[in-house]
């Protein structure tokens, strides 16, 4: 059911991730979801650059325009959607998108909420900045499995989409 076998003898697609945690940053705290992330993106193909783990705030926009510069086909983030303060993960990736794609985050909070109700917090984005698709996902575990979920069987249409190899029925979208 992994995607990645479309893409075989067409080079891999390079992805970076962002994780956005205060605690995870300084040290206090072990990342989770970044290894999640990574074995994810590398199961579906994808030449994973190591996740760069930043503090809650500007550091955030900060990460994602290094890897922008870098060219990948996507771009996952985990952290900073929820309410608190120094969750501003959606506020930072907002300004770098061209499009929008919030198709993507109605799902994942549709199938976010069948666990919790708490899904509905979610502020997170989804949408193409250039050719590279970003999408925001919560800061747990879990709800990072939830969102990988819901992309499993779309990441490699969106990254054909988005890079212009869509196929013949690109146009039905």
């Amino acid at each position: 059911m992994s995607g990645h076998d479309a893409h075989a003898g067409q080079g891999a697609r390079r992805a970076g991730i962002v994780i956005a945690s205060t605690r995870a940053a300084t040290g206090a705290y072990e990342d989770r979801t970044g290894p999640i992330v990574a074995d994810w993106l590398s199961d579906h193909g994808f030449d994973v650059i190591p996740p760069a783990v930043v503090p809650d705030g500007p550091s955030v926009g900060a990460a994602l325009r290094a890897l922008l510069a870098l060219g990948p086909a996507a771009i996952i983030t985990s952290g900073g959607t929820g309410l608190s303060p120094d969750d501003v993960t959606p506020e930072e990736t907002r300004p770098l998108l061209d499009r929008d794609v919030p198709g993507i985050m109605e799902a994942l909070r549709a199938a976010g909420s069948a666990k919790t109700p708490l899904a509905a917090l979610s502020r997170g984005h989804a949408g193409l900045s250039g050719r590279t698709f970003i999408v925001n996902l919560p800061g747990s575990p879990s709800g990072v499995m939830d969102g990988l979920a819901v992309l499993d069987p779309m990441i490699g249409h969106i990254c054909d989409q988005a890079s212009g190899r869509g196929g013949a029925n690109h146009d039905h979208h």
